[in-house]
């Protein structure tokens, strides 16, 4: 029986990957694909994210062919849960055209790509590829790696740099395993900036890598599938932080803060309010999901940075409690100083 194609997403915390998925389940003409996305933190956003965009359920590769994990991230948990997924996922290869796997934003890609070269799951799986997300405006603004003039000239000086946080060398692993890149949020800066975050880029990766600029998440089903790139077989092309380590550790002060609320709040005011916030805290990743008084919208908010998006993607159903549930990802999080600072009331 033919191997199933499966493509990881991988990309640092914002930069759009379930909202890439949820483009391409909306426009998977024809193809019969199954989802794993990996939660950072206990309450499944993104899964349920992924499954309002009204195709899930149409598929019947399985009984819903969005499957969360939410033990930690992937490169850590492959044998606890990612082993027994793949494995009864590949007992109905039959029924599926391809899969896809969102990695949390904290992931390496590599030590998921090598679970792949495991008896249990190489006669029935294949990488297909590796898509690395990058947010344009994000790098620009030096959120992730540093001031992109300030840090090209560090590593002139200086290469064999070695004192690069976690989240940089975690950035770098993303680009070093990227079959393509794409990069997002372009609509948000200007064609100048635009194309210095594009030089910099290709000076990161290789020749045969290439950028694809992308604008709210939209790209073509043919663009992200079929690459063919049998990536398990090459790993020693793709060199990473990682790999003369035995296991690895991530920064234990990056933590996930879950907020269960039944208020409703009013949109604008609890953007202010998160805005203020991550002011005095360093949150790199806010989403969830927020009733607001007297719309029978669910409304879905994401924020990197000071950056927030929001939008109304559902009717609240009967069966589901109208609570709003964020989930706060940053360095040494308190639950108390975030429940202080959203509090309605306040």
């Amino acid at each position: 029986m033919h191997k199933i194609p499966v493509t990881v997403i991988t990309g640092f915390l914002g930069a759009g990957k379930t909202s890439t998925i949820r483009h391409l389940l909306q426009n998977n003409q024809g193809r019969r694909i199954a989802v794993i996305v990996n939660e950072f933190g206990e309450v499944g956003i993104d899964g349920e994210f992924l499954k309002s965009c009204q195709v899930c359920d149409e598929s019947p590769a399985t009984e819903s062919n969005i499957i969360e994990l939410t033990n930690g991230c992937l490169c850590c948990t492959v044998q606890e849960e990612f082993l027994p997924t793949m494995q009864e996922l590949l007992k109905q290869r039959d029924r599926l055209d391809c899969m896809v796997i969102e990695t949390s934003g904290l992931a390496l890609p590599k030590p998921l790509i090598q679970a792949f070269r495991w008896p249990e799951i190489r006669t029935g799986a294949t990488v297909d590829g590796v898509v690395t997300l990058v947010d344009c405006e994000a790098v620009a603004a030096g959120t992730l790696v540093g001031d992109i003039n300030a840090l090209e000239q560090a590593r002139q000086a200086d290469p064999n740099l070695d004192h690069e946080t976690p989240i940089e060398e975690l950035f770098e692993d993303q680009l070093a395993c990227a079959d393509l890149v794409l990069l997002t949020k372009v609509d948000l800066v200007d064609a100048e900036t635009q194309t210095k975050v594009i030089t910099w880029l290709r000076s990161q990766l290789p020749p045969h890598v290439k950028i694809v600029p992308c604008k709210s998440s939209e790209i073509t089903a043919d663009l992200l599938l079929g690459l063919n790139a049998a990536v398990e077989d090459n790993l020693d092309s793709r060199p990473s932080h990682h790999d003369t380590e035995e296991d690895h550790d991530h920064d234990d002060d990056i933590t996930s803060v879950n907020i269960i609320l039944d208020q409703t709040f009013e949109p604008k005011t609890l953007i202010k309010q998160l805005e203020n916030l991550v002011e005095k805290a360093e949150i790199y990743r806010i989403k969830g999901f927020v009733s607001v008084q007297n719309k029978p919208m669910r409304l879905v908010l994401q924020g990197v940075g000071k950056r927030f998006d929001h939008f109304y993607d559902r009717p609240w159903q009967e069966a589901e409690p109208r609570q709003t549930r964020l989930v706060f990802i940053g360095r040494n999080l308190n639950r108390e100083h975030i429940l202080e600072a959203i509090d309605p009331s306040s």
